[in-house]
């Protein structure tokens, strides 16, 4: 069941945790994919607090909300770029995004393979996606207090399987929020320090899991002039060959 958008936005946009966690894993989006000029960028679920560095250079900003999860006009003070959709049927044509974001969209969907069959339409080759879940080994997961603490958390393993069996290939996985779920402020004014501490050890499960996929391409798999030129058609076999005839022995000459 999705989260409902008010919820959403308080959380995010109005509590200090909200915005810790915003901040953390937007600021690692941002790393892996800087802003480029000309791109087309969107997000589904309730992606757009990670969408505002791109607002500026991309060639269109699109925040994809399901139906069940509601929708709210963003960026505040400017054009509205929220679109309001159903989760498996969305209003862009196939091919049109360069870069996908989902966060609180696959783990609370009631169909999460068609949503990212649908991840998959809308990617043009080479496209590549961002999904943000909850982290199954990780104590955002196991804490109702946040939006992690909802839906089906994932292993990374679980993740990258889907992906895969839905035409992506993953290009990294990593793990995020290594500070505990809590608005104790001595945990919230050290989160910087613990997100740079537990990427450093391997073994540290943050609490939400980021996995970066491209779309992939594959050869077209029919016949094509090459193997037709193998394979010729043998119906003109035989046009312009001399014709063998059969001729009629003379007369008084043994066979």
């Amino acid at each position: 069941m999705h989260l409902d958008v008010l919820d959403l936005r308080n959380f995010y946009y109005r509590t200090r945790l909200g915005r810790v966690a915003q901040r953390a894993i937007r600021d690692q989006l941002v790393r892996i994919w800087p802003p480029v000029k000309g791109q087309t960028v969107a997000g589904f679920g309730f992606a757009v607090p990670l969408l505002r560095p791109y607002l500026e250079d991309a060639r269109r900003v699109i925040g994809l909300m399901p139906g069940p999860q509601g929708v709210m006009p963003w960026p505040a003070g400017m054009a509205n770029v929220s679109v309001l959709c159903e989760e498996t049927q969305w209003p862009l044509p196939t091919g049109h995004v360069d870069r996908l974001v989902l966060m609180h969209g696959l783990e609370t969907s009631d169909n999460p393979m068609a949503v990212l069959d649908e991840a998959h339409r809308v990617l043009g080759p080479g496209g590549r996606i961002v999904i943000v879940v909850p982290n199954r080994a990780g104590l955002w997961a196991r804490r109702d207090a946040t939006p992690f603490g909802q839906g089906r958390p994932y292993s990374g393993r679980q993740l990258e399987g889907q992906l895969k069996e839905h035409g992506f290939r993953v290009e990294r996985s990593m793990t995020l929020l290594f500070a505990p779920p809590s608005e104790s402020r001595f945990w919230l004014r050290t989160s910087t320090f613990w997100e740079g501490f537990g990427r450093n050890l391997p073994w540290l499960a943050g609490g939400v899991l980021l996995v970066e996929a491209s779309k992939q391409v594959y050869a077209p798999t029919r016949g094509t002039l090459a193997s037709a030129v193998r394979r010729p058609l043998r119906v003109l076999e035989g046009v312009g060959a001399a014709v063998p005839s059969a001729k009629r022995p003379s007369e008084g000459v043994d066979p």
